[in-house]
């Protein structure tokens, strides 16, 4: 039975939950590949998948979906994958985020990599958002934390991100997975144990919310 485990773990009412969440995972890079293979085979499916990018040989040592479509458009490959997945084959802009409706999802799992759709995105809609910091340059996913981004370190993408949303007047109480782990590497080497792991631990999160709004 395909979700015979799942529902060992978390019960049948749970499931139920799983299957009633609706989701938007905004890149499936490194990332968002991890949460959204970990998300779809827990049960919970109705994911809408956005992305503009194309796959190339240097994304196959740290994304799904990467082996055997070089050259495809990402979201187009993975929804031959998670065939339930609504995919969005479109660049991920400020403007985007104003002209997209995001009401109907109960959450935003955000693993964008530029940091002005980002910042932008956290100041609209913190409530929903579960976002990620930089992945890249590290090799110890032992060193993954969730915790206030006000207090974050060694991490100068999620530094840049604080400055931004503080400029912006943005203070409120707002949680991001990140790494403690000093850089490696001045280039965005990366490790697919370490930027898997982040999009596992997103995946956690993401159900570990919907199982406290079960409780409420």
């Amino acid at each position: 039975m395909k979700y015979d485990r799942t529902k060992k773990l978390f019960g049948d009412e749970t499931f139920n939950q799983f299957q009633d969440t609706k989701l938007i995972l905004l890149g499936v890079g490194g990332v968002g590949s991890f949460a959204l293979d970990a998300l779809y085979n827990t049960g919970v499916t109705n994911i809408t998948i956005v992305d503009f990018d194309t796959y190339e040989d240097s994304n196959m040592n740290r994304q799904l979906g990467s082996v055997g479509n070089i050259g495809r458009i990402k979201v187009e490959a993975l929804k031959e994958k998670y065939p339930d997945v609504i995919a969005i084959n479109e660049k991920i802009t400020p403007q985007w985020i104003d002209e997209f409706d995001f009401s109907s999802y109960d959450y935003i799992l955000d693993a964008i990599d530029d940091i002005k759709p980002k910042v932008h995105l956290i100041q609209r809609h913190y409530k929903k958002v579960i976002t990620t910091s930089g992945s890249a340059k590290r090799i110890d996913p032992s060193k993954i934390e969730y915790k206030s981004i006000w207090d974050t370190f060694n991490d100068p993408f999620i530094r840049k991100i604080r400055t931004e949303l503080k400029q912006k007047g943005f203070k409120k109480k707002f949680k991001v997975i990140f790494s403690s782990e000093n850089p490696n590497c001045i280039e965005k080497g990366s490790f697919e144990a370490v930027t898997g792991s982040f999009g596992l631990m997103m995946a956690s999160v993401t159900v570990q919310k919907i199982l406290a709004k079960m409780k409420k």
